[in-house]
């Protein structure tokens, strides 16, 4: 059964080394990541504001989940995405593709992450 909300509520990204991939993702967003465990899950949570719009998630190390380029594209909001993109190749990822425009919609870029993993960035400006 569909809900009345927005379809996404929670995602989770695969990493192999999670402290290594917690750092990054501080780094780049300018926020701090929540450690926590769930029997063999290790996580590193994204903040969440209860209420709020828009989704949360985590940084998952656990069995199955493997770092690619393929499946799922997590898209990040963000205010300015040159200094997102330029904060992520200062630790060690990659732009996959530059800022371009999606019209009236704003803009979009993907980068790899630390871990080897395509992941989105959207802005309105």
């Amino acid at each position: 059964m569909w809900t009345q909300t927005n379809p996404t509520n929670w995602f989770e990204i695969p990493v192999s080394d999670l402290n290594r991939a917690k750092e990054f993702y501080e780094y780049i967003f300018g926020t701090e990541l929540i450690l926590n465990e769930m029997g063999p899950m290790e996580m590193a949570w994204f903040p969440m504001i209860e209420g709020a719009p828009g989704a949360t998630g985590t940084l998952m190390k656990s069995e199955g989940y493997i770092p690619s380029h393929q499946g799922i594209l997590v898209y990040f909001s963000v205010e300015n995405i040159e200094d997102v993109l330029k904060k992520v190749t200062d630790r060690g990822g990659n732009t996959l593709n530059p800022k371009t425009s999606i019209g009236e919609y704003g803009y979009i870029a993907h980068f790899e992450d630390c871990e080897g993993n395509r992941v989105g960035l959207h802005a309105m400006q």
